[in-house]
């Protein structure tokens, strides 16, 4: 499916790249902005996976989840929402609402906001979230102005959330969840 041969092209010297479908645009619009903020965030993934500790489930799931943010990307950089290509379907979505729910299932209820923090994998899965939230709100500001599949835009909403509970998950289930306390600073 895809075939490298050459990576310095210098097609990008002057600013501009091409989409999947071959149309140049310049390296700072929004379609270009979206899919490349979901890149950053795979790498953050990356890094979180290096601090899972022998986790083999959050490794799975996060290889899963590296593997959808690449359709996601694939999907973003094809304007359009026509079939004939790669497209993020709502099964994704599904796969991780089933997981989240998995995971929240041996959390405590919240009593107040958690700060990033705790063990190294929870911080980087903080990090990853916040990488995520950006390439949401990236994605449905492209979506005001083109058409984009609705399901990326649920998927990264989701994901969102399925990083925050994961995060409490590599907190000892939210035993070692960093608590904010409102005005502790005053």
């Amino acid at each position: 499916m895809v075939r490298l041969d050459v990576i310095t092209t210098r097609g990008g010297d002057a600013g501009e790249t091409s989409l999947g479908d071959g149309t140049r645009v310049r390296k700072d619009a929004l379609r270009v902005a979206a899919y490349g903020t979901i890149d950053e965030a795979n790498a953050a993934l990356g890094l979180l996976r290096l601090h899972l500790a022998g986790d083999a489930l959050a490794d799975a799931m996060l290889g899963r989840i590296q593997n959808d943010l690449f359709d996601l990307g694939a999907d973003l950089c094809v304007p359009g929402t026509s079939q004939d290509r790669l497209r993020v379907s709502d099964q994704q979505c599904l796969r991780l609402e089933a997981e989240l729910a998995e995971m929240n299932a041996l959390v405590p209820p919240l009593r107040s906001f958690v700060l990033p923090g705790g063990s190294p994998g929870a911080a980087h899965a903080h990090l990853a979230r916040t990488i995520i939230r950006r390439a949401e709100r990236d994605t449905v500001a492209l979506a005001a102005e083109e058409a984009v599949n609705p399901a990326v835009v649920r998927y990264l909403n989701r994901l969102s959330d399925h990083l925050f509970v994961l995060s409490r998950r590599l907190n000892g289930n939210g035993t070692g969840d960093v608590l904010w306390t409102p005005g502790a600073s005053r």
